[in-house]
């Protein structure tokens, strides 16, 4: 159990009334992520307030109320989870600095530079991140951030994202290989096993074109034929 010197407060607001727990900042952002943590060891006091600085408790009813419970275990995983996590300095900044890096990628394997037809690789997207002066939210999923991330270093770097259907083409030899490969990166949209050959179509993001090209190169030693049906922009 952390000291309360060095805890961190948990808050959640339900039902009009502020429900606040003193935590292990590390031990709580781990189970605020999904990972197993056992709650007991997350909580620096097995108290509810109301106002945690001025030491307001939480009367029972009024937790179970809310809760539908008054064991403190559940109440503390509940607003652990579903509510407002302080972050230390540190914390915040690895955090930020992770979703960051989600982002970055996400926008590399979804988009291009529609000048090359090239995707940016994650460095660059987030130098124009960082030159764009882009906050994001520690907490918020990466997916959910690519718009507004991506309105804002367009003015940066040309980038814009875009799907591609593609048709491959495989000698039967290789097609096996080829088959796992591709099932491996995208869901088939549709199929075909010829005597001679395989052959599939598939949609990806127009970023993972090169890599899943030179995955499939490998795998068919460099017996594949891979032709762009259709595009369109996200």
């Amino acid at each position: 159990m952390v000291s309360l010197e060095h805890a961190t407060l948990a808050r959640l607001s339900r039902g009009g009334f502020s429900f606040e727990i003193l935590v292990d900042p590390d031990l709580a952002l781990r189970l605020k992520k999904g990972e197993s943590v056992d709650v007991q060891d997350v909580l620096a006091s097995q108290q509810v307030f109301s106002h945690a600085k001025k030491g307001d408790r939480v009367p029972e009813e009024e937790l179970e109320k809310v809760f539908k419970t008054k064991d403190i275990f559940t109440i503390a995983t509940a607003i652990i989870k579903h509510g407002e996590l302080q972050l230390t300095t540190e914390q915040r900044r690895r955090f930020v600095e992770d979703k960051k890096k989600q982002i970055a990628d996400i926008i590399s394997k979804q988009g291009m530079d529609p000048k090359t037809r090239l995707p940016h690789p994650p460095s660059r997207i987030l130098n124009a991140m960082e030159e764009a002066h882009v906050s994001v939210d520690p907490f918020l999923p990466a997916s959910e951030q690519i718009k507004d991330v991506l309105s804002k270093i367009q003015g940066i770097i040309p980038i814009t994202l875009e799907r591609v259907e593609i048709a491959i083409r495989v000698p039967m030899q290789h097609a096996g290989r080829a088959s796992s490969v591709v099932r491996n990166i995208s869901p088939i949209k549709s199929e075909e096993w010829k005597s001679d050959a395989w052959v599939a179509t598939i949609e990806i993001p127009a970023g993972m074109q090169a890599d899943i090209y030179e995955k499939l190169n490998k795998a068919t030693g460099g017996q594949v034929e891979v032709k762009i049906v259709k595009e369109h922009k996200i």
